[in-house]
């Protein structure tokens, strides 16, 4: 075992790698120290709190420690690079949207390569799209919407979070499958871009679901017109989906999931998945996230791999037709 040990760490160094070799041994005693898991987003948002109580179900079921660090910025970049660049042992783990591996490497350079140096793990849950109209907007549904943009083109401003942010293909989509002239007014954020909305500074808006929004849209301060996700919510089920409105490419949802480094050992990303299915699955956990109108997934790591895939084919089209760059 030695001789097979030292025949890898020898090999390793002759083609310059840089992170240290697994061993079958090491991985076999999986786990033996703590895990970190590093979340891509500020700490006190949705992400960060589910992460912490993922965290702690994991540090219960494999008896070691779970530490979650956060490494915000560059809309997720940042926090998956440190994990892509991290020793592929199982010990580091990353929480963040897809959206750092499906659609900012079509914006520009990424600072790792999304399909070597990540292994996506397991999807934990989506944060839905929502379509809301303003004050300011007097349409009463998603076609009379668009409606009003094919009769007045450009009339209508629909705000998003930034350019090249999720909300922002969501509208490309619109647009290039509606045939349709809307005005984008980009925000850095979704702070302003909310105040805006409800002081009718625009008609229209997409956004994630959150408890903040859905108390605005029980008040009747914003309308919703359509939501971005697989099915219609249960909060929301008059809401019509985008899919079922016609919109199929532009019926995205934030789709969140747990990243390890690439070339960890099978082993143990199979280990993680299967933990992290039973955790997601606690009573506890799944009503964390649905209190926060996001859904929890699970499943396994080949089904979130595909979505993944799937998703940045759709968003390489929408990034060339619509010549987005990132801010």
């Amino acid at each position: 075992m030695m001789n097979a040990v030292r025949r890898g760490l020898l090999a390793a160094a002759m083609a310059g790698a840089v992170l240290p070799v697994v061993s079958w041994a090491e991985t076999a005693q999986w786990p033996s120290k703590p895990i970190r898991i590093v979340v891509a987003y500020p700490g006190g948002g949705v992400s960060d709190v589910v992460a912490r109580a993922l965290g702690e179900k994991l540090s219960v079921q494999l008896g070691t420690p779970v530490v979650v660090e956060n490494k915000a910025g560059a809309g997720g970049t940042i926090g998956l690079d440190a994990v892509a660049k991290s020793a592929p042992d199982g010990y580091t783990l990353g929480f963040s949207a897809i959206s750092p591996v499906a659609l900012n490497p079509h914006l520009g350079n990424v600072p790792f390569d999304p399909k070597q140096d990540l292994a996506p793990v397991i999807s934990v849950m989506y944060s839905p799209v929502l379509i809301l109209g303003t004050s300011a907007n007097r349409s009463e549904s998603f076609p009379a919407l668009l409606a009003e943009a094919t009769k007045s083109p450009g009339v209508v401003r629909w705000a998003t979070a930034g350019l090249a942010s999720l909300g922002h293909i969501v509208l490309e989509q619109v647009k290039f499958t509606g045939k349709v002239d809307i005005t984008h007014i980009p925000y850095k954020g979704g702070g302003q871009q909310l105040n805006d909305a409800l002081g009718g500074q625009y008609e229209v808006l997409s956004t994630n679901a959150g408890p903040g929004v859905m108390q605005h849209i029980a008040s009747g301060k914003l309308k919703p017109l359509a939501v971005g996700a697989p099915q219609r919510l249960e909060s929301l089920p008059q809401v019509p989906t985008l899919a079922e409105l016609g919109f199929a490419q532009a019926n995205s949802t934030s789709l969140f999931g747990i990243f390890a480094p690439g070339k960890t050992p099978q082993a143990v990303l199979d280990r993680l998945n299967q933990e992290l299915n039973k955790a997601l699955a606690a009573p506890d956990i799944q009503q964390k996230l649905r209190a926060s109108e996001n859904v929890p997934t699970g499943g396994d790591a080949a089904s979130f791999a595909k979505q993944i895939a799937q998703e940045s084919a759709n968003n390489a089209r929408i990034v060339k037709a619509a010549h987005l760059k990132a801010e």
